[in-house]
């Protein structure tokens, strides 16, 4: 029985082994790199044609068309007959904390228990050893924002870049901002309430749903007063952990789609003054006036499915960025799909372009817009003097699936491995069955 015990172990181990991807993080790139003879996609709507882009330790030195290369510059890129993007940005995603779903618990650590929690910092969570992120780098994807799940409030999300050690090397931007999952104010008709009786019968949903927005209000009131306090004879962690927000160093993230949610949301603006951004919004182009009078973000659930309600445009999750471009409202586009994992970020946007915007808008709502919700626009989401050198290089066009082939990526000027997981086992299986 040992010695099975024994070799069950090492035949795990060894399978385990075998089951690394053989990819590491890139070093700090320290010096000149130029990219040249490019169609430059700047990420704020203009585009540079045969333009060239210098970086220096890892910083946008120099954009645009007539940049010297000295003849000893160490890396150049001849990006000729390509095109250049910035970095795509996934917005708000599960990335690196939930890893095969429900089918293997040890592998996720995205929800925490209890209802109230915004002590909980999804960061520390952060698993740079994800498969997934490896996919969505060969995806043009180099940054995102990751979120926690579970409860009303469920803690602080951070953004990270995907090429790193650990979440301390990960880590962007940390705690940019607290999630809140509105409850439901919507009441779906029950085919068997007429069967059920007594205390069987099922409760309003708005009545209870508003119940429990009564009991946040309450609990950011009771924080607001302690914070108040200039001693205490406590320190309350829960409370502690909202101070960022009432200063506006941290955004609301407020995860809701119908028209009443949001309403709701809205009211957090005028209630304690928070900087409030709407995650979902699937009927946000109804409200998209007033959500630009409170100066209010959306970052758009996934556009490839069916709309909220039964009248809706079939086509509509796909019209609604247009609408929220046109009204002036800050918006990014995300991919929430976790049956691909987040890798059709672009090609979500791709679809938004088809259906009223340009592609250059449709570019910055996966790259700048998304960089100002998630507090990061300074450093990252367009190819401008003095951010990070976060950029794709691609055949085609980034956001046409037919087309697109991204051939290099950089993160802070470090060229970043576009292997993974699933182009090993792609050529695992051509060897196997003898396919060149």
């Amino acid at each position: 029985m040992k010695k099975i015990s024994i070799y069950l172990v090492a035949s795990l181990l060894s399978l385990a082994c075998f089951a690394q991807d053989d990819v590491y993080p890139a070093p700090a790139y320290k010096g000149l790199l130029f990219i040249k003879n490019a169609t430059i996609h700047v990420g704020n709507g203009s585009v540079i044609q045969n333009g060239t882009i210098k970086v220096s330790n890892g910083k946008i030195e120099q954009v645009g068309t007539g940049i010297s290369i000295p003849a000893d510059a160490v890396k150049v890129f001849d990006a000729a007959g390509r095109h250049v993007y910035p970095g795509l940005i996934l917005s708000n995603s599960d990335l690196g904390l939930n890893e095969i779903g429900s089918g293997v618990r040890g592998s996720n650590d995205y929800a925490e228990i209890g209802d109230l929690n915004p002590s909980v910092r999804s960061i520390v969570a952060y698993n740079t050893d994800s498969k997934v992120i490896g996919v969505l780098r060969s995806c043009g994807i180099l940054l995102a924002g990751v979120a926690p799940q579970g409860g009303s409030i469920s803690g602080s999300s951070s953004v990270v870049q995907l090429d790193a050690w650990n979440w301390e090397d990960a880590a962007y931007k940390m705690e940019n901002g607290m999630h809140f999952n509105m409850p439901s104010l919507f009441n779906r008709p029950n085919p068997f309430a007429a069967f059920l009786r007594g205390p069987a019968a099922p409760e309003d949903p708005v009545k209870a749903g508003l119940e429990k927005v009564a009991t946040i209000k309450a609990f950011f009131r009771e924080a607001k007063g302690y914070l108040n306090e200039s001693t205490h004879t406590e320190t309350n962690l829960k409370y502690e952990a909202t101070k960022a927000l009432f200063s506006k160093q941290q955004k609301f993230f407020v995860h809701c789609d119908i028209v009443k949610e949001m309403l709701v949301a809205i009211d957090f603006v005028k209630d304690f003054g928070f900087d409030v951004v709407i995650v979902g919004g699937s009927e946000s182009y109804q409200i998209a006036d007033l959500l630009k009078q409170n100066n209010i973000a959306v970052i758009l659930g996934q556009s490839h499915s069916l709309p909220t309600a039964v009248d809706d445009d079939v086509d509509q999750p796909f019209k609604t960025p247009a609408v929220l471009q046109k009204a002036g409202v800050l918006f990014s586009i995300n991919d929430g799909d976790a049956t691909t994992r987040y890798r059709n970020l672009a090609y979500n946007a791709g679809t938004a372009a088809a259906y009223g915007l340009t592609r250059e808008e449709a570019l910055t709502a996966i790259t700048l817009n998304a960089a100002k919700i998630l507090g990061v626009a300074d450093k990252t989401g367009s190819l401008e003097v003095g951010k990070d050198a976060n950029m794709v290089i691609c055949e085609g066009d980034i956001l046409d699936m037919r087309t697109s082939n991204i051939t290099q990526c950089f993160i802070q000027g470090r060229q970043v491995s576009l292997d993974n997981k699933q182009k090993q086992l792609y050529e695992r299986y051509k060897g196997k069955y003898g396919i060149k």
